[in-house]
C-alpha cells in the first residue's frame, strides 16, 4: 500500500507493521505529520507474510516471523527473520531505484514490525536517513557486533515504546538501547504512560523527528 503526500516524491517512509495487523495500520497517522506536509513524501506500507505464530497456537495471521514462546527475545525464528530481512531489503531497494535517495529514506516499524527496521536498517551498506522502531526490542542482539555495520552508526535511530507495555516490556526496549549505544548507534529514546500502542504525544515526537531527519538531509 502507497500513499503520497505530493507529486514526484524525493523523500520515503518504509513502514512495517505488527503481528497481526497489516499494511493498512499504520495509513491514518499520515494526515498527521507536518513534516510530510512540507514535502512531497512516499508512505509504503506492505504486508507481512501470512504464517502460524507459535504463541498464539499455530493461528496463521501476517507474521514477519514465528514468535515461539513468551521470552520473545530468545529463540528466534531465524529462518523468518532472514526470509522477512530479504523482503525488506528489496523494498528499499526498489525505492532508491525509483529515484529516492538512501538519505532521504526512512525505515520505520511498530512491534515485530520496529525490530525488523531495525535489523534491516543497521545491516544496510548505504546508510539511510534514520531507523525508527516503536515498541519493540533489537533482534540479535547478541550478535550486532556480526551483522551491524560500523557505517549506520550516525543514522538516527528514534525508539518509542510504552511505559505499560504488556506485549514488549519496555525493559527490552531499553536493554536494547544500551547494547546499540554501547556498539556506538546514536538512540533518542522516549516513552510514554501507554500500553502496546502509539500515543498522540508519541506521533508528535515521531513528526518531529522526521522533521530533523530531513532537514538535515537537505530538502
Amino acid at each position: 500500500m502507497v500513499r503520497e503526500t505530493g507529486s514526484a516524491p524525493a523523500h520515503a517512509v518504509i513502514w512495517l507493521h505488527g503481528l497481526g495487523a497489516d499494511g493498512h495500520d499504520f495509513v491514518p497517522i499520515v494526515p498527521h505529520l507536518k513534516s510530510a506536509a512540507l514535502r512531497p513524501v512516499r508512505f509504503i506500507f506492505p504486508h507481512a507474510p501470512v504464517r502460524p505464530v507459535t504463541i498464539n497456537g499455530g493461528m496463521q495471521m501476517r507474521a514477519w516471523y514465528d514468535i515461539r514462546g513468551m521470552q520473545i527475545d530468545r529463540d528466534q525464528d531465524q529462518q523468518g527473520i532472514q526470509d522477512s530481512l530479504a523482503a525488506v531489503h528489496r523494498l528499499i531497494d526498489q525505492q532508491i531505484e525509483s529515484g529516492i535517495a538512501p538519505e532521504r529514506l526512512v525505515l520505520a516499524g511498530f512491534s515485530q514490525g520496529g525490530a525488523m527496521a531495525l535489523r534491516a536498517g543497521l545491516e544496510r551498506e548505504s546508510p539511510l536517513a534514520g531507523i525508527m522502531a516503536l515498541s519493540c526490542y533489537l533482534l540479535d542482539a547478541g550478535e550486532l557486533s556480526r551483522w551491524a555495520r560500523s557505517g549506520n552508526s550516525q543514522v538516527p535511530i528514534f525508539m518509542g515504546h510504552g511505559d505499560h507495555d504488556p506485549i514488549v516490556p519496555v525493559g527490552l526496549g531499553q536493554a536494547s538501547v544500551r547494547a546499540l549505544e554501547s556498539a556506538g548507534f546514536a538512540v533518542q529514546w522516549q516513552t510514554w504512560p501507554m500500553p502496546h500502542s502509539v500515543s498522540p504525544e508519541e506521533i508528535v515526537a515521531i513528526d518531529e523527528w522526521l522533521e530533523r531527519v530531513w532537514s538535515k538531509a537537505r530538502n
